[in-house]
């Protein structure tokens, strides 16, 4: 029995010996490496667009979406390297911020490769955060620095016999200065000098750190400016000088011959529609009107909440060619009341991008949040800009996230309005206006105001300012590092500077600022729930049936038909400027104070 025992023991042995060494070379055998492709063009998004099941995204990918993608290609074992291909992309300077984060955080665990056929200065910075930078033969490296302007309209205004008329609370306080002056005030200038220094040290900091030079060689290269990609290799701005092709032949040379380009990695993937089918279309129906319902998660969740857009009154109207431009008061409201009775939503990061506008908008939304904080934490993540408006629904927040480029503060308040009696007169038209009352007229658009209606008006606004002043003190505390006047007054910063003054509590991406929530909460899975909610195809429709739409009564929707196809094909990035200016007349038409910042552009070619 014992001989029996001990010869099953051995054949045991055997068998266990055989079957680890089957596993081992099952292991062994190499699975296809997977290169995942990033292809960078078009606009980056703050807001995520909405989804569809047939459609995917309606418009341009959100910064959110491409993060997490990148993201879970550093986690992902079946990923071998990563790959950016830059095309013609728009992006804010701190979206580059948080994109080159998440290339050195994925490019701590993998190779990341970068590749483009032209880039400018902020597009260089962010693609110096791959571990290799390569460039197409005879490509155009333009790191000639940054550049800033702002718009001035009255030039145009005079030429068209309308008389602007503004007030502000704050010397500093500039965002009526394109509708009042042809050039900058002092003040502005001193402001922009500010803005732009910080900027482009920020900008000269990223790439010294990627390339491994000091900020000195960086500014020489930056001094020179131009470059072809062969003398960028030559002077070390790159890596590599080759083509796409000679691209791929590199990543199989390194990464093996038999490797599979994903050039669609973390996306959602459409549903199968056998169009031979004769019910196809049924088939396609019954999905949308599935995918429109909401499904309830069971799961613990992070709330962000997307303030994006120019601050406006109402709600937004959306249709099949997307919403209208801005961040409405009720559409804000609604999802923070909605977020604060949730309970799987443990805590909100409240993402604001946004210019400021209309000061009735901007408490209100501010009112919604302090009423989430009642339930639940509100953590503050602020974009490519937090001004004015945008500061002032921001200023509340337990703790601010910015990125050191962001563009904040604008402490101030701006009132006015267009007086055009001169251009109707130009053109022999005459309205004979009664009145009762004796500032009946204060708001009329048929003439300038008197001093006496001056002298009122900036009472009113100064109230309205000392409200936003005293939110700021009650909001950020013993934070502050200088009396508030000292950085009020219409005082603009980047998220670098407004660290330094205690406006924000640390620099740091959207990413970051959920990690923290999580921490602050204590939770270790959830998911990420975006509002306000975008509808998708079906209900977009349905909404474009029942409701007529009310866009075309917009002055900047107007105007901006008319003048959009010659502008947008001449000069698009300028363009992009006048449609702003164009948004805050859309404010005055509805209100006469508002919390916007001034309209300015930076260029880096």
């Amino acid at each position: 029995m014992m001989v029996r025992s001990c010869a099953a023991l051995l054949a045991g042995l055997i068998l266990a010996t055989f079957t680890a060494a089957g596993l081992q070379a099952a292991e062994a055998k190499p699975a296809t490496p997977v290169v995942a492709v990033f292809e960078l063009h078009g606009q980056i998004t703050d807001k995520p667009p909405a989804e569809d099941p047939l459609l995917g995204n309606i418009g341009a990918e959100s910064l959110q979406s491409l993060l997490t993608r990148l993201k879970k290609a550093g986690k992902d074992e079946a990923v071998a390297a990563v790959v950016v291909l830059l095309d013609s992309v728009s992006l804010s300077t701190a979206q580059v911020e948080e994109l080159r984060q998440t290339l050195r955080e994925v490019g701590e665990k993998k190779p990341v490769y970068a590749h483009a056929d032209s880039v400018t200065t902020k597009t260089y910075a962010l693609l110096t955060a791959a571990n290799r930078v390569s460039m197409s033969p005879t490509g155009d490296v333009w790191v000639n620095g940054l550049a800033m302007e702002e718009l001035y309209v009255r030039g145009l205004l005079d030429m068209l016999g309308v008389q602007p008329e503004f007030l502000t609370c704050g010397k500093y306080k500039s965002a009526a200065e394109m509708f009042m002056r042809k050039e900058s005030s002092p003040e502005a200038l001193e402001m922009h000098n500010w803005l732009l220094d910080s900027l482009f040290t920020s900008v000269v900091d990223m790439i010294a750190v990627s390339r491994k030079v000091e900020p000195a060689v960086v500014k020489k290269w930056i001094d020179q400016g131009l470059y072809s990609s062969e003398t960028a290799k030559e002077a070390n701005l790159i890596d590599a000088v080759e083509s796409r092709e000679e691209l791929l032949a590199f990543l199989k040379t390194t990464h093996g011959a038999t490797l599979k380009l994903d050039k669609s990695f973390g996306k959602k993937k459409a549903p199968d529609i056998d169009l031979e089918n004769p019910f196809a279309m049924m088939q396609i129906w019954a999905q949308l009107l599935s995918e429109s319902q909401p499904t309830k998660s069971t799961k613990n969740a992070i709330a962000v909440v997307h303030i994006d857009g120019p601050i406006m009154l109402g709600k937004a109207e959306s249709s099949l060619l997307g919403s209208s431009d801005g961040a409405y008061s009720e559409s804000i409201r609604k999802a923070l009341d909605k977020v604060a009775d949730e309970p799987r939503i443990r805590a909100v990061v409240l993402r604001v991008d946004s210019p400021g506008g209309s000061a009735t908008a901007s408490e209100i939304m501010l009112k919604a949040v302090r009423n989430v904080q009642t339930q639940k934490p509100v953590i503050v993540s602020m974009g490519g800009v937090a001004a004015s408006g945008g500061y002032y629904v921001s200023c509340r927040g337990s703790r601010i996230f910015a990125d050191a480029t962001t563009i904040t503060g604008s402490i101030g308040v701006v009132a006015g309005k267009l007086a055009t009696d001169a251009m109707w007169t130009r053109i022999g038209v005459n309205f004979d206006q009664l009145e009762r009352g004796k500032r009946a007229g204060i708001m009329t658009s048929d003439k300038p105001w008197t001093a006496d209606e001056k002298q009122e008006l900036q009472k009113w606004m100064d109230s309205v300012y000392g409200v936003f002043k005293q939110h700021v003190v009650d909001g950020r505390g013993d934070k502050l590092k200088k009396p508030i006047e000292d950085m009020a007054g219409g005082r603009v910063f980047t998220g670098k500077q407004a660290l330094e003054l205690g406006l924000v509590d640390e620099i740091g991406s959207l990413n970051d600022a959920i990690a923290y929530t999580a921490k602050q909460v204590n939770l270790e899975d959830y998911e990420i729930r975006t509002f306000p909610e975008q509808k998708n195809f079906i209900e977009q429709l349905l909404a474009d049936l029942g409701d007529q739409k009310k866009d075309d009564k917009r002055l900047s929707t107007g105007l901006w038909s008319a003048i959009a196809p010659a502008l947008q094909t001449l000069d698009p990035e300028r363009a992009a400027m006048i449609r702003q200016a164009l948004l805050q007349l859309d404010c005055l038409q509805s209100e006469r104070v508002m919390l916007t910042s001034p309209v300015l552009r930076l260029l880096d070619r």
